[in-house]
């Protein structure tokens, strides 16, 4: 596949369609029409789309949790358990499916079987086929939502928007750079193309659905600006396609100022950009993602950075959080885990509802400060582009105009290296190709000289190493000791 200019056209998402439907047998079951009639049998209260849009209305921060299981049954009753304290329930999809590998899920099922309990770290959503699907759908009385990591998604997408689920995390940038080495940017982008326009062709129809790119990347000290200008160009990819509810996700870096700012200044450059573009028929929401990055072992300590993230939503006006549970470190958690952060979660929520977060000269400079990194990054992808957006985007990604840190995929030049500052903002150690203006990349640096100046070393790599460790020991900035 390459990428597309503009809407596809009927031939070329007929030719995709076909290819993508072929490559298990669950497509055969697959009929858009139907899918759509089916669709519009739902109540109201289980779109995602208006979910969200009613809670943007009432400044309401929704929760959702991610969960996902190997077996029909033991998933339908793990979300039936987080139901009872979310807001907007996931589907996360198991690491077989992500890799379009549906011979190994089969499998994975199977061993399931046998064993009594899931095998897999996800919901193999292919090999349940429409059937299956609905059956969860038909279970549950909240939103559902496909979280998954997948480069090439048509299938899982087909199969899924027709079996009522109403939100579909990813694109092809951000869905490819964090997840994959090998899998050429063009290739994914072009899937998720298909995937846009799929989600169009329900919304033409009278079916909302909500798309959602992956904002937090690698989870790993990345630069607001980064995730944001992947953010935008993934929404005005959607856009183009016909989707028209679109949220835009951020991942916590942990300093306050920071992650507020980059809050705010998301949902401002977003509409900025869209309607630049010529798009105004649209509703825009916004998800924070509490922190990525390692997780204490010690469950109290693992509350107290779960309920950090939730404080940080709720002042940060977040239209929904992405909850973390007490057991990050230890891997897939179980339902009481899960249930217990959601928990957690919703009391601090609860409590900030009614606060707001000061206006402040040093919020406004940080939100001033990621929108001109933000300007700096698109406006040259537009450029590269020639009017092309995702053209533009392969092009960044080439050149380092765009550089995701400690990202695995060989189309990401990984020149960019950030640390934090003496306060745990994430700030530049070296800006590698992006474009970011002398006078910008010099408060970066005294920001940074600031902090080696306090801990009497030099700024170098030996910071950043100890930056991605110091939440898991029990601090935001990695100090010597």
């Amino acid at each position: 596949m390459e990428i597309y200019e503009g809407k596809l056209s009927e031939s070329i998402f007929d030719k995709l369609r076909q290819e993508a439907l072929q490559t298990w047998l669950t497509g055969a079951e697959v009929d858009i029409a139907e899918g759509i009639a089916y669709q519009k049998t739902l109540p109201k209260a289980m779109n995602f789309a208006d979910t969200l849009n009613q809670a943007d209305k009432e400044h309401k921060v929704l929760l959702q949790p991610r969960a996902g299981v190997a077996l029909l049954d033991e998933h339908i009753n793990l979300l039936k358990h987080l139901e009872q304290e979310c807001d907007l329930l996931p589907t996360t999809i198991d690491a077989y499916t992500r890799q379009n590998q549906y011979q190994e899920a089969a499998n994975g099922i199977e061993k399931s079987l046998a064993a009594g309990h899931s095998m897999l770290n996800g919901f193999p959503a292919v090999n349940h086929g429409i059937k299956g699907c609905r059956k969860v759908v038909e279970s549950l009385s909240k939103p559902l939502e496909i979280r998954h990591g997948t480069p090439d998604a048509r299938l899982l997408a087909e199969i899924t928007l027709a079996s009522g689920f109403t939100s579909f995390e990813g694109g092809g940038i951000s869905y490819n750079i964090p997840y994959a080495k090998k899998v050429p940017l063009a290739y994914s982008i072009a899937a998720w193309q298909y995937v846009d326009r799929l989600t169009g062709k329900y919304e033409e129809a009278g079916v909302q659905i909500n798309r959602e790119p992956f904002g937090p990347l690698t989870g790993t000290l990345v630069p607001p600006f980064i995730s944001h200008s992947v953010a935008i160009i993934e929404g005005l990819l959607a856009l183009e396609q016909g989707v028209k509810s679109v949220t835009l996700g951020y991942g916590q870096a942990g300093n306050l100022i920071q992650d507020v700012a980059a809050m705010i200044s998301l949902r401002e450059l977003a509409k900025e950009y869209f309607n630049k573009s010529g798009f105004n028929d649209y509703s825009l929401s916004t998800v924070f993602h509490q922190w990525m990055g390692g997780f204490p072992e010690d469950e109290s300590k693992a509350f107290a950075v779960i309920s950090w993230g939730a404080a940080v939503a709720a002042l940060a006006k977040a239209t929904k959080v992405i909850v973390k549970t007490p057991h990050e470190a230890m891997g897939i958690p179980t339902r009481e885990a899960n249930l217990q952060g959601l928990k957690c979660s919703r009391q601090v929520v609860n409590m900030l509802a009614d606060q707001a977060m000061p206006d402040t000269k040093e919020l406004r400079e940080e939100a001033d400060l990621i929108c001109m990194e933000v300007r700096a990054v698109m406006d040259t992808v537009i450029s590269l582009g020639s009017g092309s957006v995702a053209r533009g985007a392969v092009r960044a990604f080439e050149s380092g105009i765009i550089d995701v840190p400690f990202s695995p995929a060989i189309c990401n030049r990984g020149r960019l290296m950030p640390v934090r500052d003496y306060h745990g903002a994430v700030r530049l150690l070296e800006r590698g190709d992006v474009p970011m203006p002398d006078d910008i990349y010099a408060v970066h640096k005294e920001k940074i000289r600031e902090r080696a100046v306090a801990e009497k070393r030099d700024a170098g790599f030996q910071m950043v190493i100890d930056d991605i460790y110091a939440i898991s020991k029990g601090r935001l900035v990695g100090r010597p000791k």
